[in-house]
């Protein structure tokens, strides 16, 4: 997979991988020894208070799943068509949860931008922005506030003003990042003038483009008149939205600005040509640094400029005199006029055509993808022209792009698990016995993500994925132990599943705790970038609590339909030489097993 959700399963699939070829090693070389070290027969269960009491604790655990076991073998088919409704509950839980990307985060950062009137001035947006600051600044959880305004590379424009809040630490305050962020927002907007825009910086950023809210929807047309008029009625839609906060747009189309008309041919008549009249303009309003000033401890550059009050008067064109032949000073209104238009103050683009980016932030409770289908539903009942173009960019563009290709992931996945299965137990049908137990992992999994209000993210598809190992062990332990006693011992299906199921309940809870515990620090973390590995625990602790006790009475009557299916339609099973060859041994592990569980 490319792109960021490739780079983040490339890092998953190595850390996981690496693990498992450690944990192999080990338990193939070091476990053995340390068992023939420490574990003696007299002293398998210990002698002392707390071990007699969890023995006679799982003692009558194991006879309450017996009983149940015994329950369900009697009742087969009940039991196997909730195998079958649990498979279609796992694919409608999954077209209804809400689909996001990652978890907006709280990092202890906020990113903000400030924008005003499009003819406002460099000095009337710093006295803005620093209005803005003021407010910003009085908020408890707010440690330090730092804004710059002024056209540059981040900043294209001087009717804008970046601004950067740091929050104090989680353990100092009670509210999150967006609580602080929707406190702030009914502050800010007493400051007349201004609109002033807000968004939870995150560890993960997708795009390049740095926009007023954290997701992006841009729109591109090839005439820019059309893209002017369609642009805000978009706009405008988006903002009646519930499902969408702080609805933004970057055009800018009504900067009213002078125009200066040149007659180039009295200028040429004066000896006036036009890269003097730049020059003469450029000297009198565009800040031009004419010297520096050196001290002791600092530097000064000089500037020149005509006065500040000249700056915002535009009669004063009419005062600028330009140096002719001869050094006469000719006036500007001599050879020229003025004429005042309204004109965009800046026009995007987004390759080669004009481009308008809305941006908006989610409502609580929201998740990304309810607002993706709720924007694709607005443009297809709005009719706009063939020639528009609306696309999602940054984050958004690349959940749309993980909803096509994490499928597919998750169908490779078991694909492979299928193929090695199939191999290892030279069998077409018992790997799809293993298979079945993983729609109990994928129901819990979704419903504890939904009961705890959570989207179905990048990082809990993790989780799912991390669960299709951690799930499948479980029938693997039932089944591998079945198939032995079936072919070597030649018992029936139901008397070797029913033995399996018992003599395998213990390392079967063992393993399944294990990894529920292990997932637990990760579900209930906290302090900052929790919010982007929580998903990933309670998809695992979910699904494990589910599959757990449902897989424990589900596989064994999916073996034994699957079972009579393999008789049926196939030809009898004839171990392989390996198999014969290593047939008397099993049969000693297998009485040695059912002695032990004695």
């Amino acid at each position: 997979m490319g792109g960021i959700i490739g780079r983040l399963f490339r890092e998953f699939a190595v850390t996981v991988t690496v693990a498992v070829m450690a944990s192999a090693f080990v338990s193939l070389t070091l476990t053995p020894v340390l068992c023939s070290l420490f574990l003696k027969e007299q002293g398998l269960h210990g002698s002392g208070r707390f071990n007699r009491a969890a023995e006679r604790a799982f003692e009558a655990f194991l006879k309450i799943y017996d009983r149940g076991l015994r329950f369900v073998l009697r009742h087969q088919l009940p039991t196997f068509l909730s195998t079958l409704l649990l498979i279609v509950l796992t694919g409608y839980l999954y077209v209804i949860i809400p689909k996001g990307f990652f978890p907006e985060q709280d990092t202890g950062f906020i990113f903000g931008q400030a924008d005003s009137r499009q003819d406002i001035s460099f000095e009337a947006m710093a006295r803005k922005a620093q209005q803005i600051v003021d407010v910003v600044r009085q908020d408890p959880s707010v440690s330090g506030v730092f804004a710059f305004t002024g056209a540059s590379a981040y900043n294209p424009t001087e009717n804008t003003a970046r601004v950067f809040i740091q929050l104090v630490p989680h353990n100092q305050r009670s509210e999150t990042s967006n609580q602080i962020i929707r406190r702030l927002r009914p502050k800010v907007a007493a400051v007349e003038g201004v609109k002033f825009f807000m968004q939870s910086g995150q560890d993960i950023s997708i795009g390049g483009r740095l926009s007023r809210t954290l997701y992006q929807y841009t729109l591109t047309d090839t005439d820019v008149e059309e893209l002017n008029h369609w642009a805000p009625i978009i706009e405008r839609e988006m903002r009646k939205m519930p499902e969408l906060e702080d609805v933004a747009s970057d055009q800018q189309i009504a900067a009213p600005h002078i125009a200066i008309d040149i007659d180039r041919d009295a200028a040429s008549r004066m000896g006036i040509s036009p890269s003097l009249i730049d020059e003469t303009l450029y000297d009198a309003f565009g800040q031009r640094q004419v010297a520096t000033i050196y001290t002791a401890t600092s530097q000064y550059k000089v500037v020149l400029e005509v006065k500040p009050e000249f700056q915002t008067d535009p009669s004063a064109l009419s005062k600028i005199y330009v140096s002719g032949p001869g050094g006469a000073q000719i006036p500007l209104s001599a050879f020229s006029h003025f004429t005042s238009k309204v004109e965009p103050l800046s026009v995007n683009h987004q390759g080669q055509f004009p481009a308008v980016t809305l941006s908006f932030n989610l409502a609580p409770g929201v998740a990304l993808g309810q607002a993706v289908d709720k924007i694709q539903a607005m443009m297809a009942q709005l009719r706009v022209p063939q020639t528009l173009d609306g696309s999602f960019q940054g984050t958004a563009q690349a959940f749309q792009a993980s909803l096509s290709s994490t499928p597919l992931l998750v169908a490779a996945a078991i694909l492979v698990v299928y193929i090695v299965l199939g191999m290892l137990y030279e069998s077409y049908i018992h790997p799809i016995t293993i298979l079945s137990s993983l729609p109990s992992a994928g129901v819990g999994a979704l419903l504890a993500l939904m009961l705890l209000h959570y989207d179905l993210s990048v990082i809990a598809m993790i989780g799912v994925i991390l669960l299709i190992g951690i799930v499948k062990k479980n029938a693997i332990m039932m089944i591998d132990f079945a198939l032995q006693a079936e072919r070597l011992e030649g018992k029936n299906p139901q008397e070797a599943i029913h033995q399996a199921c018992l003599l395998r309940f213990r390392p079967i809870m063992m393993t399944t705790f294990a990894a529920l515990f292990g997932s637990l620090p990760i579900a209930l973390g906290q302090g900052a970038g929790s919010e982007l590995r929580r998903p990933l625990g309670i998809a695992i602790v979910g699904g494990l609590l589910v599959s757990q006790w449902l897989t424990l009475y589900t596989t064994p009557i999916i073996y034994l339909y699957l079972e009579r299916l393999s008789r049926w339609v196939g030809r009898p099973y004839r171990p392989s030489r390996v198999q014969e060859a290593l047939s008397d041994t099993s049969r000693a592990a297998l009485a040695q097993g059912r002695h032990a569980a004695e």
